[in-house]
């Protein structure tokens, strides 16, 4: 029986000593330690977590902010080149009016310039064949006819042309 009571003593000493330690652990405060320590971190966590919570709210508004921004720059450079499509069609309007305006002006300056050529060309003709016919008469007269009948016919048509002045002024 003694080595039951020695088992017995084994077992008796080692729940005293369990006994005993959670006893100074108690006494010692750890558990309520470790519960501080637990509790500290999970606060830190929490803090954290609602943190992380804040910073992906406020990327978030700035994210949303950025696409509106994007949105709005590109709506603008659609309106920017819708604009300056326009433009750049109405200015080759304008160079295409004035070019077909220049070209009608200068049409019609040559036309006149070649309608002055002209007229100036028909009287030059008409000059020149006035003066071959002067100098055709003068020829045949003088070949024709003697200084005479030159004198007479001078002295008649003086006459006629006096008489003509004469019913003019009267």
């Amino acid at each position: 029986m003694e080595t039951n009571t020695m088992t017995i003593d084994a077992t008796f000493w080692v729940a005293v000593s369990f006994i005993i330690f959670f006893v100074g652990l108690i006494y010692l405060k750890v558990p309520q330690k470790i519960n501080e320590i637990l509790n500290k971190l999970i606060l830190d966590i929490k803090n954290e977590i609602d943190e992380s919570e804040k910073l992906r709210t406020e990327a978030k508004i700035l994210l949303d902010n950025a696409q509106n921004k994007l949105d709005t720059a590109q709506s603008v450079s659609s309106e920017i080149l819708e604009q300056t499509k326009k433009d750049a069609d109405r200015l080759i309007i304008d160079l295409n009016d004035k070019f077909h305006k220049s070209s009608e002006i200068k049409k019609n300056l040559a036309e006149n310039k070649i309608n002055q050529m002209k007229e100036t060309a028909i009287k030059e003709i008409k000059d020149a064949s006035i003066e071959i016919a002067v100098d055709s008469v003068k020829k045949i007269i003088t070949t024709s006819l003697d200084k005479s009948k030159l004198d007479a016919m001078f002295q008649k048509n003086l006459d006629e042309t006096k008489e003509e002045l004469k019913k003019i002024n009267s």
